[in-house]
């Protein structure tokens, strides 16, 4: 028997999964995943960035149509998939995986998008499974380069990885045979990359949004018989350009011994905070040293404050003095350390403008020193973050954080996940179509069509106010 290529093997795979090698554990951890990213997303639909690329996405027309979520639009299937993921990363709100990389936004949007033009409606379990090709594409190509385990450099890894994610899944969905498989991987490979310069930019959560697209599209081209190069992964100029030191090998075949599903033993990290997973740790420090400092001299007050010091990872993107802007917010140590020290939280509203212009906030980043140990690893499996306070006439307090709630090694309990998704749908979505969302995928692997949940994502109060006065009509 001849021996497969690594790209050959891994669209050998994408076509040979099936729902019955999906373990429990894998679907209850998609399943939290997939909840987090509609809530997300559906929260992201209120942004300016969102509205930006909608109002872009409407201009083009198509015979097939999907919807936006929270909306009562639809637009061309892969502007949808465009635009809900660029809703999904608006905020930098949705899930963190190790390797660093977002997974889940590249490929929901692109699925739901394109489940609405098919034919037949898929099953809940035919968008799960296809989920988790994606998500699993994913974890293989990033533990093929050591590079890919640090806080990114050079590309954004959703930009990478995510477009071969959305590929796949697609694929799956689609019913492609195994070489078509290989091909729309090939194609998707042209599509990936995206540089750090735009990180803290309004154009980061377009990395996302391309990501989806264009793995859309490579698949419904590699259905038409669309061919690119059958070695994309393992050949020389192939997709390995995009990190440092990449040596990929082949994917054992589903069902057999060899084969364990990455999202088994490595969960992801759900965000409390909208802003770079990074944040998360200088937060939760920046908390705990406030609580020491008060419980020492019996309160807080930010005036008496000399010095802020953050003993942080070295990473250029992540570190911005004085923001100016909610993305360069969201990427800043100094701005979340303070304010967490002034408000004792970070939440939705800590990043507009009243929040990010406060004239007490502005005189404490005056204050904040950052300082890089040789020992703070830049990964997010093993970097720390500290905060140290040094106030007039008081002593010098510091708190270090490991592991912040809601990190892979310290997961979300399932009440605060939910919590999170209420806050986040309620924003857009009327209760029905909240309770709707939860209810379709807590049970996602029951449902007969995945149809009902595209339903409840435009279950919108003025939506369902219409929809009663017609019946009343």
């Amino acid at each position: 028997m001849l021996r497969k290529g690594i790209t050959e093997s891994f669209g050998a795979a994408v076509h040979a999964f099936s729902p019955g090698q999906l373990t429990e554990r894998v679907i209850d951890r998609s399943k939290r995943m997939m909840l987090d990213t509609l809530g997300v997303g559906l929260l992201g639909s209120t942004t300016a960035v969102f509205n930006t690329a909608l109002q872009y996405s409407q201009s083009f027309q198509s015979r097939e149509k999907s919807s936006v979520w929270g909306r009562e639009a639809f637009i061309p299937p892969h502007f949808a998939a465009f635009v809900n993921a660029i809703g999904v990363h608006s905020m930098d709100f949705d899930d963190t995986w190790h390797p660093a990389t977002h997974p889940s936004g590249a490929v929901l949007p692109a699925l739901l998008a394109l489940a609405e033009t098919l034919p037949r409606q898929p099953s809940g379990l035919d968008l799960l499974l296809a989920f988790n090709v994606g998500i699993e594409v994913q974890g293989r190509l990033m533990r093929f380069s050591q590079e890919a385990y640090d806080i990114p450099r050079r590309f954004h890894p959703p930009s990478v990885v995510g477009v071969m994610g959305s590929a796949a899944a697609s694929a799956k969905l689609l019913g492609l045979g195994p070489a078509q498989c290989s091909h729309a991987l090939a194609v998707a490979a042209s599509s990936a990359g995206a540089p750090l310069a735009n990180a803290a930019t309004q154009t980061k959560p377009l990395h996302i949004g391309n990501a989806a697209r264009r793995g859309l599209e490579a698949a419904q081209l590699a259905q038409m018989g669309l061919q690119g190069n059958p070695a994309i992964l393992e050949t020389d100029g192939g997709f390995g350009v995009y990190y440092k030191e990449f040596r990929p090998s082949e994917v054992p075949a589903p069902g057999s011994g060899g084969f364990r599903w990455i999202l088994e033993d490595q969960d992801v990290a759900i965000k409390r905070i909208p802003a770079h997973l990074g944040m998360h740790w200088v937060v939760d420090a920046a908390l705990a040293a406030r609580a020491k400092l008060e419980s020492t001299v019996g309160g807080f007050d930010v005036n008496r404050i000399r010095s802020v010091t953050l003993r942080v990872p070295a990473s250029k993107y992540i570190n911005n003095p004085f923001p100016v802007t909610e993305h360069q917010a969201r990427h800043s140590f100094q701005f979340n350390a303070c304010s967490a020290l002034l408000d004792r939280n970070v939440q939705v509203a800590s990043f507009q403008a009243p929040q990010l212009e406060r004239p007490a906030l502005r005189e404490l980043l005056s204050k904040v020193k950052v300082e890089t140990p040789t020992d703070n690893i830049p990964n997010f499996e093993k970097m720390y973050c500290e905060v140290q306070l040094e106030v007039d006439q008081g002593p010098t307090v510091a708190a270090r954080c490991n592991t912040f709630y809601g990190h892979w090694r310290k997961p979300l309990r399932q009440k605060d996940l939910l919590e999170k998704f209420i806050s986040n749908a309620s924003r857009v979505l009327c209760m029905e179509g909240v309770e709707g969302v939860i209810d379709v995928i807590g049970n996602i692997e029951e449902e007969k069509d995945c149809a009902v949940l595209g339903s409840y994502l435009r279950m919108t109060s003025q939506h369902r106010e219409k929809m009663i006065s017609q019946v009343y009509i």
